[in-house]
């Protein structure tokens, strides 16, 4: 018998949701085949077959949190599936609570004792939840630890009421021509995210518009040699990439991320790239921009851009990430005010390049114009810091040689 192991999650993960079994209890199944398909908060993994057999048994139902290394099935080694075989009936998942199940009603029924012992992945959760043992209570988990999921379930309950005030209205009905979808594991996460961002930092968003002239200029004139020699298209993104990289030198702290009492300085650049992916917003990393230059830049964000339509993106291509830009202006987005990616300090927002009559040298002449606007953290990145970055930015663009000769 070997057993089916949830592989490692990457940094700062310690458990997954089973989102999809794509093999049955009594199916066969080939080495290195796709059994399962795993849910983090970043990305989906999948775990696949390390001996060609048939699942003798699962032992974690889809929906169920799982941890690393936890055993969530049995596959028999070298066994083949009998013809007409009725697949085994899932054993029971982990204990799970459940978010509709009523609190157990007071009275005699023994129930062991609240555990400080709890597993890290339930430790984190009460950690980021602000929520204590003595509130949880005895945790659904071996002796009474608190699982992850106890802390899930105990933050979807709704607060309780005054005695005085009426039950809570149960949820209503789907009425017609609606239809209700539960928010995968990645959409909960970037709506925690997004609010704890509001939440926890004193964020602030200062605005600057572009002259993108010189640069389309510049891309105009060397867009067909950049891509003979490179293989890959000369794009704006690169432009910001590098504008930022030397502002960030400039700024540092605008580089840098609070640490419990500590602010925590980066030596390196590790650019995060927002892109719109099949579930929803995800922010893949290109490490070391400020070694690169324009053509490692863009060969970087198109890889990266491809495994992020693909549903490719691994754990290591979304953590580390010091400063982040987004780019609404390939929607259409003439003006925003970007949310931080935490625990990151600062992000960019580029937006439509739009055609306005501006005065330059005295006359109204009509130039491609941007917005651009920076959200950054308060508690680390003054006022002035964060004005004088963004006037940075808009000095590079507006004179990309600046970018070529490091000025």
């Amino acid at each position: 018998m070997t057993d089916i192991v949830v592989p490692p999650l990457g940094e700062s993960v310690s458990s997954a949701t089973v989102a999809r079994w794509l093999k049955k209890a009594g199916e066969a199944v080939a080495m290195d085949e796709p059994l399962v398909e795993l849910e983090t908060d970043k990305v989906t993994v999948e775990v696949n077959a390390a001996v060609a057999g048939v699942i003798e048994s699962i032992s974690a139902d889809e929906g169920a949190e799982v941890e690393a290394g936890a055993v969530i099935g049995v596959i028999a080694e070298g066994a083949t599936a009998k013809p007409g075989a009725a697949p085994k009936p899932a054993a029971a998942a982990p204990a799970q609570p459940k978010a509709e199940a009523p609190p157990p009603a007071p009275g005699p029924v023994s129930r062991p004792a609240p555990s400080t012992d709890n597993g890290p992945a339930a430790t984190k959760a009460m950690a980021d939840a602000g929520v204590t043992q003595a509130q949880l209570g005895a945790g659904t988990g071996k002796d009474g630890r608190v699982t992850k999921g106890d802390v899930l379930a105990f933050l979807a309950k709704p607060a309780a009421a005054p005695a005085a005030a009426p039950a809570a209205k149960a949820p209503r009905a789907p009425e017609v021509g609606e239809e209700r979808v539960k928010m995968t594991r990645l959409r909960l996460t970037i709506a925690r995210r997004l609010k704890e961002a509001q939440n926890t930092a004193a964020m602030l968003t200062t605005f600057n518009e572009v002259d993108m002239g010189a640069a389309m200029a510049l891309r105009t004139e060397y867009k067909d040699a950049f891509e003979k020699k490179h293989g890959v298209k000369l794009g704006f993104m690169s432009f910001f990439v590098k504008a930022c990289v030397a502002a960030l030198k400039e700024f540092p702290a605008v580089n840098a991320e609070i640490d419990g009492d500590e602010i925590v300085y980066k030596h390196a650049v590790h650019m995060g790239i927002a892109v719109g992916g099949p579930s929803g917003l995800v922010v893949p990393v290109v490490r070391d921009a400020d070694q690169m230059g324009f053509a490692e830049i863009e060969k970087a964000i198109g890889g990266l851009g491809r495994k992020a339509r693909d549903g490719a993106l691994k754990l290591e291509d979304l953590t580390g990430g010091s400063f982040t830009i987004t780019n609404g202006g390939i929607y259409g987005s003439l003006m925003s005010t970007p949310i931080l990616n935490p625990p990151q300090s600062g992000i960019l927002g580029m937006h439509k390049i739009q055609e306005r009559p501006m005065a330059v040298g005295g006359k109204v002449e009509i130039r491609p114009m941007m917005y651009t606007a920076l959200s950054y953290d308060h508690r680390i990145v003054d006022g002035k810091e964060a004005v004088s970055f963004l006037v940075r930015v808009k000095e590079s663009i507006e004179d990309p040689r600046r970018l070529m000769l490091d000025l």
